[in-house]
């Protein structure tokens, strides 16, 4: 049982520490969520994720890799239309932090606020929220969401 678990370990490339490791997941957060709410790209989100993601939601429940990919689509295509509502994610500053998991990758947790426009319409403040994603290094050097904690929405005032 242990023999699987240290060979998986070895097939990875070493986890970066310190500023190494938060400029990576900076870098990831900031490509997840630029494909999310702001180029509608599903091929790219697909690269983004493991095979076997899950995200977690405290308003809409679990969605798995696929039932998320194709909700994605769905609302990108939605998105094309002149008056469609359209989001907007910002990562709260300082609220970022990000910690190793030796053998696998490393979980980010933070904060975040939405804004929401209607067509070109004024962006308004729509609510925040916090998350927990849990980042796997891939064998070929490359992070990827495997699971996703949505939580705590709620109005901005």
């Amino acid at each position: 049982m242990i023999l699987p678990v240290l060979l998986a370990a070895l097939a990875l490339p070493p986890i970066p520490s310190g500023p190494a490791l938060e400029q990576a997941i900076a870098a990831r957060d900031a490509a997840l969520f630029g494909v999310m709410f702001e180029q509608c790209d599903p091929a790219a989100l697909t690269d983004l994720v493991t095979g076997d993601m899950e995200f977690y939601h405290d308003k809409g429940g679990l969605m798995a890799h696929d039932a998320f990919l194709a909700d994605y689509a769905k609302t990108c295509a939605a998105k094309r239309a002149p008056d469609a509502w359209r989001s907007r994610r910002a990562l709260v500053a300082g609220t970022m932090k990000v910690y190793a998991i030796p053998g696998f990758g490393a979980v980010e947790e933070g904060a975040h606020l939405f804004y929401e426009r209607k067509g070109e319409g004024p962006e308004r403040l729509a609510g925040r929220a916090r998350f927990s994603i849990l980042w796997k290094l891939d064998a070929d050097g490359r992070w990827r969401m495997a699971r996703a904690f949505s939580i705590d929405h709620a109005p901005v005032p």
